[in-house]
């Protein structure tokens, strides 16, 4: 048994979703997100509640993304998900026009990165003066793809910890080299 899959998925109040075989719709006050899935599962809604199931007991690894895709489907057109990048390192900084996010990231050039359409970014500034870029939307995994790209951009170096880190993230720094005596 799937511990993740059995369980139900509750439908709050102002979200709709439509389930068309293996194709689940879901609309909500963010926006609408839809996908499809596979065969080997069965969707259905009963009573306000989406229940996953599975047609045979060799497909147990399905059952549980299946239901986590959807429940992140119902979760992000309702509250929408952000993940935040701190920027750390001086004269690094970014810059938000738009759709498009400018990064002076210790380069001889800026880099301008082209947001994904259901992509917000905005700026803030932690307690430590270093700049936070928010990255918000409501599909989980696009907005998880996007931070994951500009974090390669300029990865943490172990040595001093700049660059672009996830805020929270631990970053084990190194002893640089010593003097032999």
């Amino acid at each position: 048994m799937s511990r993740i899959g059995k369980l139900p998925i509750n439908i709050p109040e102002g979200v709709e979703v439509k389930i068309d075989g293996n194709n689940v719709s879901v609309k909500g006050q963010k926006g609408e997100l839809s996908n499809s899935f596979s065969e080997r599962v069965t969707i259905e809604e009963k009573e306000g509640q989406i229940l996953v199931s599975i047609k045979d007991n060799e497909d147990k690894n399905l059952w549980g993304l299946t239901r986590s895709l959807i429940n992140n489907m119902v979760e992000g057109v309702q509250n929408g998900f952000q993940k935040r990048l701190k920027i750390v390192g001086v004269g690094y900084s970014a810059k938000v026009e738009g759709q498009k996010v400018t990064l002076h990231l210790g380069y001889s050039h800026p880099i301008d990165y082209n947001l994904p359409d259901g992509i917000t970014a905005s700026l803030d500034k932690d307690p430590k003066g270093a700049q936070i870029l928010v990255i918000s939307g409501i599909d989980k995994q696009l907005v998880g793809q996007v931070t994951s790209n500009i974090r390669f951009l300029r990865p943490p170096e172990p040595y001093k910890g700049k660059g672009i880190r996830y805020e929270g993230e631990a970053i084990k720094t190194k002893v640089g080299k010593t003097a032999k005596k």
